[in-house]
């Protein structure tokens, strides 16, 4: 048994435990499948933010299963920490191993490919685990987890995913979270703030670099939070001054950071200098001081709009992106209107909005005056509407600039004589002609056909571009 397959699911978080997963199964000699019909072993990476990601991950395990009965199906991530049993349950798992004891999975799988069936007709790993783990059995499968906070370890692993895949690799350097937002599991099943020491962070960089990536993404569960683990203390924005000073990095890019860790040098940092990109997503959850209160926030609009503000001040054409939840708990009529409200005033060029799930042990579950879903479900489309509108009105206002643009993996078949590229304002362009991925081109907008804005090659770079890619 020498072969696996993993499927992802969830934030870049999981997919950073995904990757470092797979990197430790080559390192042991296994060989990765890109299709689960041929693998022996299965790994099913899970989320749980939501009920409908619980489901999502279900129905894969069972379609898995059907497509491949012979495989040994390990579950892990988020969902497998919070509800074990429920995974071990379903037909086809053979183990479900919680975030606790992820870094265990290798030597799982390895002990599943020495496996020997007993007199039962179960199978017992020819390896033994960590004694202090929770091993039950459940039937045919087995439970490996136990108590998330004293996870002291981070999995990281450079990550290629989504548009652009292999162009712009994510590195994930912290993972856990101490806050408590009363709507969120995820400190329950990622455990304490943890970070990846800076020598580590450089390390990762300077091979990404010296391997010819161009922009990497910096991601984590509570970016901001980077850092006041270790000792001694180390800062986000010390970090990101080590990556501009010590590495060859072109474009660093930051994921999602709280708005209260946007502060007045972290923008003036983002502003001295073209090796990071003008992006800041900062969740904004809602825009009604009352719902924020209840949700346990540690800010209130007026404490949002002014890193908003600040933003503009130093960077006027930066993405400016926010999360924001649709139905919490008590959440009136006029809740939304001031979300809505506050919304349409900020110079926000992107919204990701998330329906309200009630998550099992979060302190929102308990509450009254639970939303109706028809309700949630139109306050949701309400909140998408007026954020592709603002979308919409940012990328019309870039008509005519220059970019600089980094471009994408083309697609291989096609008849399109355009080519996919990202700005460091995060906005999607298609540039005319066929380029190579990983190119940086300065170019000019010319028109917005949803959802990408159209641009072409300067004609003075055009030529010096042409120039160098006959040469190599």
């Amino acid at each position: 048994m020498r072969t696996f397959y993993i499927e992802q699911f969830g934030c870049r978080a999981t997919q950073a435990d995904g990757a470092a997963i797979e990197r430790q199964l080559l390192d042991r000699g296994f060989a990765s499948t890109a299709e689960s019909e041929d693998a022996d072993v299965v790994v099913v990476n899970t989320c749980t933010v939501t009920s409908a990601a619980d489901t999502q991950a279900r129905d894969a395990i069972r379609k898995l299963h059907s497509r491949n009965p012979a495989a040994r199906v390990i579950v892990t991530g988020c969902y497998a920490q919070r509800a074990p049993e429920e995974l071990a349950a379903l037909p086809g798992v053979s183990w479900v191993v919680g975030n606790s004891h992820k870094p265990e999975i290798p030597a799982i799988v390895d002990g599943l490919s020495r496996e020997v069936p007993s007199h039962g007709g179960n199978f017992v790993p020819a390896a033994s685990l960590d004694s202090g783990a929770m091993s039950l059995h459940r039937g045919p499968a087995k439970i490996l987890t136990g108590d998330i906070f004293e996870q002291t370890s981070l999995l990281a692993a450079p990550v290629w995913g989504g548009e652009g895949n292999h162009t712009r690799p994510v590195l994930k350097i912290q993972d856990g979270c101490n806050s408590r937002c009363s709507y969120c599991v995820i400190p329950f099943v990622r455990g304490k703030s943890r970070s990846l020491p800076p020598l580590n962070v450089l390390e990762e960089i300077q091979k990404l670099s010296e391997a010819g990536y161009r922009e990497i993404v910096l991601s984590g569960i509570n970016l901001g939070t980077y850092g006041r683990d270790l000792s001694p203390r180390v800062e986000f924005i010390e970090l990101l001054r080590r990556i501009l000073d010590e590495t060859p990095l072109e474009s660093l890019r930051i994921s999602s950071i709280e708005p209260l860790d946007v502060t007045h040098d972290l923008i003036a940092l983002f502003a001295s200098t073209h090796r990071i990109a003008q992006h800041f997503h900062m969740p904004l959850q809602s825009g009604s001081d009352r719902i924020l209160a209840a949700m346990r926030r540690w800010y209130r609009a007026e404490h949002y709009a002014r890193r908003v503000e600040l933003i503009r001040e130093y960077l006027p054409d930066a993405a400016v992106g926010a999360d924001v939840i649709a139905g919490f708990p008590g959440e009136s009529e006029a809740d939304h209107s001031s979300t809505m409200a506050f919304i349409e005033q900020m110079p926000f060029t992107y919204l990701h909005v998330f329906s309200y799930s009630k998550r099992p042990g979060t302190r929102a579950a308990t509450l009254p005056d639970e939303v109706p879903a028809a309700v949630i479900k139109q306050r949701a489309r309400d909140l998408r509407a007026l954020g592709e509108a603002k979308a919409a009105a940012f990328r019309r206002s870039q008509i005519g600039r220059s970019l600089r643009v980094l471009t994408l993996r083309t697609e291989e078949s096609g008849a399109s004589q355009t080519t996919p590229a990202l700005s460091g304002n995060f906005l999607g362009v298609r540039v005319r002609g066929r380029w190579p991925s990983n190119l940086w081109l300065e170019i000019r907008v010319t028109a917005f056909v949803a959802p990408y804005l159209l641009g072409q090659v300067e004609g003075t770079q055009w030529n010096a571009v042409a120039s160098h890619l006959r040469r190599i």
